[in-house]
């Protein structure tokens, strides 16, 4: 499996310790275990935001009449 060697500053490396030993755990457990953690948040918010995208251009034409003074104005010159 690939590793990574993550240098953490004293203070951090002993709260990792302490947490990890609150938790019963290892230290590159509870790395793995926060890396993980963000990485599926970070999936489930652009995940989150395609799906919102796909809603909203699907439904344009709702929204824009619905809420009627947050439709853009055209810039000057442009055709309304």
């Amino acid at each position: 499996m690939p590793a990574l060697n993550v240098e953490f500053s004293e203070r951090e490396l002993a709260d990792l310790r302490q947490i990890a030993k609150e938790r019963g755990t290892s230290m590159k457990a509870l790395v793995r275990e926060a890396a993980a953690a963000d990485i599926a948040r970070h999936r489930a918010l652009k995940e989150g935001a395609e799906t919102f995208r796909a809603f909203f251009t699907a439904h344009a034409e709702e929204f824009a009449a619905a809420f009627p003074d947050d439709e853009a104005m055209p810039a000057r010159g442009e055709a309304a």
